[in-house]
């Protein structure tokens, strides 16, 4: 399986498996179809989800406001939405990893 991209109106969109209270925060790599990150931050009051934005904001180079949880909130496995990237910038950073 391959990692998987999707687009939409607003941006793209693909899949995160979440792994909180990791040691470190930090983009893994994809994993099949999904991206890994590991997540310091504990699931608590949304901290992991606004730590996953913007981890995910920093590693691709776009603000904040560029970068939203479509689903699974509350869920290790997300399908987040990036604004304001092409397609090929983001294979290319992820090729990066």
């Amino acid at each position: 399986m391959s990692f998987v991209i999707q687009t939409s109106r607003e941006g793209l969109r693909f899949d995160v498996l979440v792994k909180p209270r990791a040691s470190r925060t930090a983009v893994l790599g994809v994993e099949g179809e999904r991206l890994a990150v590991a997540l310091a931050a504990a699931p608590v009051e949304g901290a992991a989800n606004e730590a996953l934005r913007r981890l995910l904001a920093e590693f691709f180079e776009l603000s904040r406001q560029n970068v939203a949880i479509v689903s699974g909130e509350k869920s290790r496995r997300k399908r987040v939405e990036l604004r304001g990237i092409a397609e090929s910038a983001l294979r290319a950073r992820l090729a990066s990893i």
